[in-house]
């Protein structure tokens, strides 16, 4: 087995071990839009040691994982700031046009059978493959 897969099988696990114990513990979805939205829009002040504590998991995580890696990590992220820039951006808008991100919907709702989750994964992966192919085939950009 190749080494990439083990460690898409890890990450994996941990993501959705990690959803399954936040579910558990705070008897909430662990959806990563909505965790940074309600710091953004300050609707989840009360409980922002929780959220920034998860959010700093997100960052130190990986990055101890990084001793654990033999080979290098190529991400294969465009140059581009613009495109970086409006890639964000239009992430951001879709996150809050489905209410949730493919961590709330994907993992979490999927995984409870729920209909809007599953509606709501199945046009993120339509929406990433339509835009691999109008901006990497047809226009060039990334």
């Amino acid at each position: 087995m190749q080494p990439d897969w083990i460690w898409g099988l890890v990450g994996g696990l941990m993501i959705g071990s990690a959803a399954a114990l936040f579910l558990l513990f705070n008897g909430r979805i662990m959806g990563a839009s909505g965790i940074i939205g309600g710091l953004v829009d300050r609707s989840g002040l009360h409980d922002w040691a929780e959220r920034g504590a998860f959010l700093a998991g997100l960052v130190v995580v990986p990055a101890l994982m990084l001793p654990l890696y033999s080979v290098e990590v190529s991400t294969n992220i465009t140059s581009n700031l613009a495109v970086v820039i409006a890639g964000g951006l239009l992430v951001g808008i879709g996150t809050r046009l489905a209410n949730g991100c493919t961590s709330g919907h994907g993992v979490c709702g999927i995984s409870r059978f729920s209909l809007r989750g599953i509606v709501a994964t199945v046009f993120y992966l339509l929406a990433g493959g339509l835009s691999v192919v109008l901006f990497r085939h047809l226009l060039g950009v990334i």
